[in-house]
């Protein structure tokens, strides 16, 4: 379990309504940023402390890990909701019967904040730049303390069975469906290419062609029984281009088990062959899913085409290898 802390001067009503946080990958500048990237280190059972008007006001436990999704419908006074993709973690809320203001307290928490990605400023004041940060242990437990035992139960699970579940992934599947729709709809394309292009949503059909012509067999399970095999998009479906939807140097054929860790991020590749496994995987679950979390795994060589693709998933989809102390 990790603690977090989230900024929502702005979104404080969306999001804890709606259950989720939501960010951007990156700066308007096309930079990163460590407050956005953090996004991707959470895992569920992870504890969210939620700020705005100067008051911790809302208490959390993360229900997913972090996966893609369009700027939410309700921030529409902030820009295009499709043109926009960014991270999302599913979170259940509830409202603090005693919101605490840090700046009250600020001689207590001032020896526990951090030196890097501070939630707070010396005096207590939110900082405008930050929306997601990493509560250490210490500096949680003091929080937790000061708002009372409301947040023991919530975090001991005694509250959130009240609390509405949001479907998983559901902001994933809205956008499909969303560029599903404009497949079908864009009366430029033969009928034919259409279909291929929605054939390859699935990891079938021409697209799947064009990758057996490269790759022979899972590249994790060594399965080579072509029924058996899904292609897997290393940019994902969803955020290609058509042609990059059929293109077959963006794929690999693998089970549907890996196809499911790779297109989630939990696991992906450097371009050397190695695996690469994100360090918000449940390790047990990992197992039974036919990849040994100890095992250091090299799939074998990959295209120039391919090593461009992956280099995509790797920025893009893996969930971090980021480190938190």
């Amino acid at each position: 379990m990790r603690y977090w802390w989230v900024n929502q001067n702005q979104t404080f009503a969306h999001e804890v309504s709606g259950g989720y946080l939501w960010s951007p990958k990156r700066k308007r500048n096309g930079q990163q940023n460590a407050y956005y990237d953090f996004m991707r280190v959470v895992a569920p059972s992870d504890v969210v402390f939620s700020f705005a008007d100067t008051r911790l006001k809302a208490l959390g436990i993360a229900r997913s890990h972090c996966y893609e999704s369009p700027k939410p419908l309700e921030f529409d006074n902030a820009g295009a909701y499709w043109d926009q993709i960014g991270w999302r973690v599913d979170v259940g809320f509830v409202s603090l019967a005693n919101p605490i203001r840090p700046a009250d307290y600020i001689a207590q928490l001032r020896p526990h904040l951090p030196h890097k990605y501070a939630p707070l400023a010396q005096d207590g004041r939110g900082l405008q730049a930050v929306y997601l940060t990493h509560v250490n242990d210490d500096l949680a437990r003091l929080l937790m303390n000061l708002i009372g035992g409301q947040a023991s139960a919530i975090v001991q699970g005694r509250v959130l069975a009240n609390v509405p579940t949001a479907a998983p992934a559901v902001g994933l599947a809205e956008w499909e469906e969303h560029e599903l729709g404009l497949v079908r709809d864009d009366a430029t394309l033969p009928s034919t290419e259409r279909e291929a292009i929605v054939l390859a949503r699935r990891g079938q059909g021409l697209f799947k062609s064009k990758v057996a012509r490269i790759e022979k067999a899972c590249r994790i399970t060594r399965v080579d029984r072509i029924e058996h095999l899904i292609a897997s998009h290393c940019k994902p479906w969803r955020d290609c281009s058509n042609e990059e939807r059929l293109d077959g140097e963006n794929g690999l054929l693998l089970t549907p088990n890996a196809d499911h860790l790779f297109d989630r991020g939990f696991i992906s590749f450097e371009g050397n062959g190695d695996l690469l496994i994100s360090p918000v995987v449940h390790e047990e679950s990992l197992r039974k899913l036919g990849v040994d979390p100890g095992a250091k795994l090299n799939v074998g060589s990959f295209s120039s085409g391919q090593r461009r693709y992956l280099e995509y998933h790797r920025d893009s989809v893996m969930l971090t290898t980021k480190f938190i102390r």
